[in-house]
C-alpha cells in the first residue's frame, strides 16, 4: 500500500505584466516551487507583457507538502533576474477544489519576511525547581534554511523570547543546516505567559539581519503534556505591520491546478476490477447488448475523458491488451451513425484513447521524425509567409544598389522555403516505417481494416482515418508547439512560430488527403498545391509500409568525459541509495546533483553531476528516483554539501560517515509520458472514476435499452430491466475496493505546525 499526492499544473499564460526592461517590455518565465524547492522552470517568452506558455507538468509529491508557489521572473542577460510577482497556493486551498482549480490569479509582491523555508528541531519542557517552575527551550538544529547571502548560504542564529525577555544563540557561519544544541531557560510567572517565540535570523556584519522564520509554542498546551519535542516548520512573521502590497497591478496568471491524493492498494485488491475490464475487451463487440465501454464513454464527462483515456491505455498496455482495447473502441465508434468525412473528429473516448496511446508509446519516434526539421526551422529563422494580408516587405540589396522586394517575390521565397521544410519532413516520415513502434503499427493496421469494413465503397477513408490521428492529432500539434512535446527547450519567437504554424497546416492538409478542400478555405495556399498533392501520395505509400521493430533498455547509469566518448565507468541502478541536489555554495555552481551509491567493495561513494538548468536537474533526479524507488536500504537523510578538509560544508560535522543533515526526497518526481507503467495506480484512478459513476451507468444502461426497444413502458423509481452480469460484477468489484479503503489504517501524522 502506498499513499501519494499527485499535482497536475498547467501554466497557460500571463497578462498585463509590468515592464522590467528599458525597452518597455519584459522577458518572463515561471519557476514552480514545492515548499520552496524549485521543481520546474518554464521557457522564457521574449519581449512581451502577455506571454503564452501552455506548459503542463505532473509532479508526484509526499502527502505532507504544504504549498505551491509560482514565481514570475524577468530574465536578464547581464544582471540577476528580476522578480515580477508570485502566486501561492496552499494544500488547504487545493483540497477545497477536488476537481481542480482553473482560472486567472492575480500576482502579489514578494515579501522577504514571508519567503521562509525549512524546519527547526526544538525540545520545550517545564522544569520543577526550588524557586518554582522554569521553562526550558533547547534549540538542537535546523535544516533547509533559506539562503540569504551571496555565497549561497546563511549565518543563522536563534532568538528565544518569553515573557518580555529574549536570549540569543551563537552564530553558525555559512550553513543552512546549523547545529546549536543550546538550552535557554526562563522563569515561569503566575499566571504563565501564553507563548514562547523562537525566531531564526541570518546574521549580517554590515546590513540589517535577515529574517529566516519563526515558531510560536503554546505554553498552555505544554502544561498539560509537560514536554514537547520535534521538528517544527518555520513560519513567516505575520505579526509585523506591512505596507499595502500591490496586487493586480503586477498582472495575473491563468492556471489549471489539480491535486489528487491517492492510496494505492496491493495489486491483489484490484484483480477483480482489472480482470473484468480485460474480459470485456477480449469478448469484443457483441450485437444485441450494451457494452461496458459504451456505457463508460456515454457517462464520462468531457472534462475527465482525457484522464480516463490515459488510465485505460496504460492499464491495457500493462496487460498486453492495448491493441485489442483500441480495436474494440474503433468497432464501437464505427457502429454509431457516422459519415466518412467526419470520422474520429470528435473528442470521443476512442479519439482520446488513440491520441493518448500515440503519446505514451510514440514520443521517441516523434522526436526522431520531426526533430531534424524542427531544429532547422529554429536555426535558420527564415521569413515565411504565403498570406498576402500578412506579408511584410523587406529591403534587399547591397552597397549602392538598393531594391525593395515585391509582395510576389516575398511569397515565392516563402513558398520555396515551406516546400523545402515540408519535403524534408515527408522524407523523414516515409523513411520512418521500420522505426515506427510495432504496437503503433498494429493499432493502425486494425484501424485501417475496421474502417474498410465499415465503408467498403470509400477506400480513401481508410487512409484518412490513419492520418487523422497520425497527422492531425500527433505530428501537427508537435510542429506548432515543439516545446510542449519536448522537441525544443524554448518557445518559438513570432517569426519562427508563424513558419511552424504554416508547416503544421501543410501537414494537416496532407493528412486530409484532399488538399483542394483546404485550398477552398484559404486561396493563398494554392501555390503549395502541387507539393501537397505529392505529399498525399507519399503519405499513402508510407501507411502501407509499416513493419515490426524492437528496442532495448539498459540497467546502469553510465558516464564518460564527454558525449560520444567511450564510457569510463558505470553505477548499477540497484546500488543507488539516493539522488539529491547539492548546495550551490559547495561547488560555486547551480544545478549540481549527487548520486549516493555503494561500490563493488561495499563502500558508500558519491558521484556529482553538473546539469545545465533546473529542468535538466529535476529530469535526472526524477528518472533516477523512479528506477531506484524500490531499492533496498535507501537513505532517509543525506548531506546537501560536500566533505571538504575535515568537515561537511552543510552542517560542519567532522565525521565523514555521520548521519545526513537533510531529508531525502525519494517521493518527489516529475511525471513523463515515458515513465514505466504502474498498473496499480491506473487501476486506482479508474476505481475513483467508476465509483462515482455507478448510478449514471445504471441510468444510461436503462436509457440505451429503452431506445433499442428492449424495455417498453414507463419505468418507476428504482425499476428497470435487470442489470447485465457485467454491471453486477463491476459494482461488486467497486464495493470490494471501497471496503478495502475503509479498512486502511489511519495516515501518519503530519509534521508539527505553528501553534498559537
Amino acid at each position: 500500500m502506498a499513499r501519494r499526492s499527485v499535482l497536475s499544473i498547467r501554466i497557460v499564460e500571463g497578462r498585463n505584466l509590468p515592464a522590467k526592461d528599458i525597452t518597455g517590455s519584459s522577458d518572463p518565465y515561471c519557476i514552480v516551487k514545492i515548499d520552496n524547492e524549485a521543481i520546474v522552470r518554464t521557457a522564457t517568452v521574449w519581449k512581451t507583457l502577455s506571454p503564452f506558455w501552455g506548459e503542463e507538468y505532473e509532479v508526484q509529491l509526499h502527502p505532507t507538502f504544504h504549498s505551491i508557489s509560482i514565481y514570475v521572473m524577468d530574465e536578464d542577460a547581464l544582471s540577476r533576474d528580476d522578480v515580477i510577482g508570485k502566486v501561492c497556493i496552499t494544500r488547504t486551498m487545493l483540497a477545497e477544489h477536488p476537481k481542480g482549480y482553473s482560472g486567472w490569479v492575480s500576482l502579489s509582491e514578494v515579501d522577504p519576511d514571508e519567503e521562509v523555508q525549512g524546519e527547526i528541531h526544538l525540545c520545550v519542557e517545564l522544569l520543577e525547581g526550588e524557586g518554582g517552575q522554569r521553562l526550558r527551550c533547547t534549540v538542537l538544529e535546523a535544516r533547509d534554511l533559506a539562503k540569504k547571502d551571496r555565497n549561497g548560504a546563511s549565518d543563522p542564529f536563534v532568538c528565544v523570547s518569553y515573557n518580555g525577555k529574549t536570549q540569543e544563540s551563537t552564530v553558525v557561519k555559512k550553513s543552512c543546516y546549523p547545529r546549536w544544541n543550546e538550552a535557554f531557560e526562563f522563569e515561569l510567572p503566575d499566571p504563565p505567559a501564553e507563548k514562547l517565540c523562537v525566531e531564526v535570523w541570518d546574521w549580517d556584519l554590515v546590513s540589517k539581519n535577515d529574517f529566516l522564520g519563526k515558531v510560536v509554542v503554546s505554553v498552555q498546551g505544554l502544561q498539560a503534556a509537560g514536554h514537547q519535542e520535534g521538528w517544527f516548520r518555520l513560519q513567516p512573521d505575520t505579526a509585523k505591520p506591512r505596507e499595502d502590497r500591490r496586487r493586480g497591478s503586477l498582472g495575473s496568471l491563468q492556471l489549471q491546478v489539480r491535486l489528487r491524493d491517492e492510496t494505492v492498494l496491493p495489486s491483489c485488491c484490484y484483480q477483480p476490477l482489472v480482470q473484468l475490464l480485460c474480459q470485456e475487451v477480449k469478448a469484443g463487440h457483441q450485437t444485441g447488448g450494451v457494452h461496458l465501454v459504451t456505457l463508460l464513454d456515454e457517462t464520462t464527462t468531457a472534462e475527465s475523458r482525457q484522464d480516463v483515456a490515459v488510465n485505460l491505455v496504460k492499464l491495457f498496455l500493462g496487460q498486453g491488451l492495448v491493441k485489442e482495447f483500441l480495436d474494440l473502441l474503433f468497432e464501437l465508434e464505427l457502429a454509431k451513425p457516422c459519415e466518412p468525412n467526419t470520422l474520429f473528429r470528435s473528442n470521443s473516448l476512442a479519439s482520446k484513447s488513440m491520441e493518448s496511446f500515440l503519446k505514451v508509446t510514440g514520443m521517441q519516434y516523434l522526436h526522431a521524425v520531426l526533430g531534424p526539421t524542427i531544429s532547422r526551422v529554429f536555426e535558420e529563422k527564415k521569413y515565411v509567409e504565403l498570406d498576402p494580408s500578412k506579408v511584410e516587405i523587406k529591403d534587399v540589396g547591397c552597397s549602392g544598389l538598393h531594391r525593395v522586394q515585391t509582395e510576389s517575390e516575398v511569397m515565392e521565397q516563402g513558398r520555396q522555403l515551406l516546400q523545402s521544410y515540408l519535403g524534408e519532413l515527408l522524407d523523414a516520415i516515409g523513411k520512418s516505417a521500420p522505426t515506427c513502434p510495432p504496437v503503433i503499427r498494429a493499432a493502425f493496421r486494425q484501424l485501417f481494416q475496421r474502417v474498410g469494413e465499415r465503408f467498403p465503397q470509400h477506400q480513401h477513408t481508410q487512409f484518412v482515418a490513419v492520418t487523422s490521428f497520425l497527422c492531425l492529432r500527433f505530428f501537427s500539434p508537435a510542429i506548432m508547439t515543439p516545446k510542449l512535446f519536448h522537441l525544443r527547450d524554448t518557445h518559438a519567437d513570432a517569426r519562427t512560430g508563424r513558419t511552424l504554424l504554416l508547416l503544421a497546416k501543410a501537414v494537416q492538409m496532407v493528412g486530409n488527403m484532399e488538399p483542394a478542400a483546404g485550398r477552398a478555405k484559404e486561396e493563398w495556399l494554392a501555390p503549395l498545391q502541387p507539393a501537397l498533392q505529392h505529399g498525399a501520395s507519399r503519405m499513402r505509400a508510407f501507411i502501407t509500409r509499416l513493419k515490426l521493430h524492437f528496442c532495448l533498455t539498459g540497467e546502469a547509469l553510465s558516464f564518460a568525459k564527454s558525449p560520444g566518448v567511450e564510457r569510463c565507468g558505470s553505477i548499477a541502478l540497484a546500488n543507488i541509495r539516493a539522488a539529491e541536489r547539492v548546495e550551490e555554495k559547495s561547488f560555486g555552481s547551480c544545478h549540481v546533483m549527487q548520486v549516493v551509491y555503494v561500490d563493488e567493495a561495499g563502500q558508500q561513494e558519491t558521484a556529482y553531476l553538473q546539469c545545465k538548468c533546473v529542468n535538466e536537474l529535476n529530469q535526472w533526479l526524477s528518472a533516477l528516483r523512479k528506477v531506484c524507488g524500490n531499492n533496498p536500504q535507501l537513505l532517509h537523510a543525506y548531506h546537501p554539501g560536500v566533505f571538504r578538509g575535515d568537515k561537511w560544508s552543510c552542517c560542519h560535522q567532522k565525521d565523514r560517515t555521520g548521519p545526513g543533515c537533510g531529508q531525502t526526497r525519494h517521493s518527489i518526481t516529475l511525471q513523463d509520458w515515458s515513465d514505466p507503467l504502474q498498473p496499480d495506480v491506473e487501476a486506482q484512478r479508474l476505481f475513483q472514476h467508476l465509483h462515482g459513476l455507478q448510478e449514471p451507468l445504471r441510468e444510461k444502461y436503462w436509457q440505451l435499452m429503452e431506445a433499442g426497444g428492449a424495455h417498453d413502458g414507463p419505468r418507476g423509481c428504482g425499476e428497470g430491466p435487470p442489470l447485465p452480469l457485467v454491471l453486477q460484477r463491476l459494482f461488486e468489484a467497486l464495493q470490494d475496493l471501497e471496503r478495502c479503503h475503509r479498512q486502511l489504517p489511519p495516515a501518519a501524522p503530519a509534521p508539527l505546525e505553528l501553534q498559537t
